[in-house]
């Protein structure tokens, strides 16, 4: 039963990751038919085509590997100097441009002279481009919300779930306490596993990094602690320790690895599933897109670790990059978790989420051949025709970005490389949930 279930948890997964890469390339092709843009191919997925249907002059169909997608517009390239759209060169690396523009010109029919990509305005096609990966963002904000306000996420509350006996570093990473380990302040204050604490110091308490914040900035202070215990308040008294404790961010997320010196009560808060308002998602998903375009920064640093993790039996880190694969698998497990189903449907919902905003966040790269190096090379584009307007020069005319095609080979050459180490850890070394 657990593997049938694991392989469910993989197929609802691919089934999501076909409707997101079809989302985003619904995108592109809808704003590229909405300014006249000849488009001849719709496809899901790379490779042989499984199913396919044409409709007035765009083929539709789904390919047999699902790793991404594309839609072909005509004339993506403008001509040569000259006016060549195939002229070959011996030089490597102008043979790539001159492949690329023939590529963008080897189904051009009589009339689509005025349809093609590079005739339209910068803005026009900066929205054509933008269109997919706003699509991904849509869908995530979407399914953000339908996580945090239909299923709710697991919070921290201000009840107490256990009493720590002593006062440990969080950096040692031990349970048991040792003769030298002084008591805690919440086991020497009489705290007990259930209580609720209603407020701390004179502050009300109601939320957890409410609480948190107040108990980090109280070291070496004795204060009040009122408590609800068995439907009566009980006024405790502690003296709150100085203990090396995890590092929050500006969001209050705990950051992995680092510590610093801040007032510790000692006991560990009850979790529960919380239904969030509208306010309080939109803070939620605006500190998960900060934590994200930080991981997108950090990716570099990360890639030795995974490197250890793929090939010398390191460990995988919980914040380590996972691929397709991995987060396929990830998604099998989720579906074996013994958690109510409901549960499971909202960390599902959640990490396809967290994956069609990683597609906006990555497709927005200004680099070639992602969507945001053709949304540069139109801003590009806009800037040096309006610069010239103003100096009252010639018109330089459409920026050709197949002059960029090198470059663009050579990014996409690490990402492959980048995605083939991620594949190979995500088999070998999976990130675990648990």
């Amino acid at each position: 039963m657990t593997t049938l279930m694991f392989i469910l948890g993989i197929v609802v997964f691919a089934f999501g990751l076909l409707v997101s890469i079809a989302w985003h390339e619904l995108g592109h092709l809808s704003t590229a038919k909405l300014f006249g843009i000849r488009v001849p191919q719709y496809m899901v997925g790379f490779g042989p085509t499984v199913w396919s249907r044409r409709k007035g002059d765009t083929e539709y169909g789904v390919k047999a590997i699902p790793l991404g997608g594309y839609i072909r517009m005509i004339g993506m390239f403008p001509p040569d100097d000259a006016g060549r759209i195939s002229a070959r060169s011996t030089s490597p690396w102008r043979g790539m441009i001159e492949d690329a523009r023939s590529a963008a010109y080897e189904e051009l029919q009589p009339g689509d002279e005025t349809r093609m990509f590079y005739t339209r305005r910068p803005w026009k096609r900066v929205i054509v481009m933008f269109a997919g990966p706003f699509m991904n963002l849509v869908l995530a904000v979407a399914l953000f919300l339908v996580g945090l306000m239909g299923f709710g996420i697991q919070q921290q509350t201000t009840t107490v779930a256990s009493v720590s006996k002593c006062v440990i570093a969080q950096a040692q990473n031990r349970d048991t306490c040792r003769a030298s380990d002084p008591a805690s302040p919440a086991a020497a204050a009489g705290m007990r596993n259930g209580d609720r604490i209603v407020s701390f110091d004179g502050h009300r308490t109601a939320e957890w990094n409410t609480l948190s914040d107040l108990i980090r900035d109280s070291a070496g202070r004795t204060v009040p602690i009122v408590v609800e215990r068995e439907g009566k308040d009980v006024t405790l008294t502690a003296r709150i320790a100085t203990n090396q404790v995890a590092k929050k961010d500006s969001s209050g997320t705990y950051v992995q690895g680092q510590y610093v010196k801040a007032g510790f009560l000692g006991f560990s808060a009850a979790q529960q599933v919380e239904q969030l308002g509208f306010g309080q998602s939109v803070t939620w998903m605006t500190d998960r897109v900060g934590d994200a375009v930080d991981s997108l920064a950090a990716l570099p640093g990360k890639i030795p670790a995974l490197w250890n993790a793929a090939f010398d039996n390191g460990p995988r880190e919980a914040d380590s990059p996972v691929g397709i694969v991995g987060a396929a698998r990830i998604t099998g497990d989720i579906a074996t978790l013994h958690i109510p189903a409901s549960q499971q449907v909202a960390m599902f919902v959640m990490l396809l989420a967290g994956f069609n905003l990683s597609l906006f966040l990555f497709n927005m790269l200004p680099l070639l051949p992602l969507d945001g190096g053709h949304i540069a090379g139109a801003l590009w584009e806009a800037l040096r025709r309006n610069l010239a307007r103003v100096l009252r020069r010639p018109d330089p005319g459409p920026f050709d970005v197949a002059k960029l095609m090198p470059a663009a080979y050579v990014v996409a050459g690490i990402f492959v490389c980048f995605t083939v180490l991620v594949l190979i850890a995500d088999v070998v070394n999976p990130v675990k949930i648990s």
